[in-house]
């Protein structure tokens, strides 16, 4: 027997069915097919990678909302953002002075990136 719908109807379910899906597959990072400068999308992956590195601390060291409140001085709405991700809500030097004061030290390093060669190289050629 057919399940029902949410709403208690077959259609509901037939709908579901027959919807298409749709598929869009990327090459690199999902950051990279995001409409938005180069620099900001730089900015973004930098911010989503010091998140990360944050939450691995916290989750390591077991640190509670209530104890990142007094740790980084903030109101629990700020903790709440921080914890939920939101990124355009934080900037690279809070997430940096917060890494510093779960008593991370952090290091920045430059290496060269196909990607970013190869597109240097086409702007290159475009100017010449």
């Amino acid at each position: 027997m057919p399940k029902k719908g949410s709403n208690g109807s077959l259609k509901s379910n037939a709908r579901k069915q027959n919807a298409k899906l749709i598929v869009h597959l990327t090459t690199g990072s999902v950051l990279d097919e995001l409409t938005m400068s180069k620099q900001d999308r730089l900015e973004l992956k930098l911010k989503a990678d010091l998140h990360q590195d944050i939450l691995k601390l916290i989750k390591k060291q077991k640190f509670t909302p209530r104890q990142l409140e007094k740790i980084f001085d903030i109101p629990q709405p700020r903790v709440s953002e921080l914890l939920r991700g939101k990124l355009s809500l934080l900037s690279v030097s809070k997430l940096l002075y917060y890494a510093h004061l779960l008593g991370a030290h952090v290091h920045v390093r430059l290496k060269k990136s196909a990607q970013a060669q190869k597109e240097i190289a086409a702007e290159r050629r475009q100017l010449a």
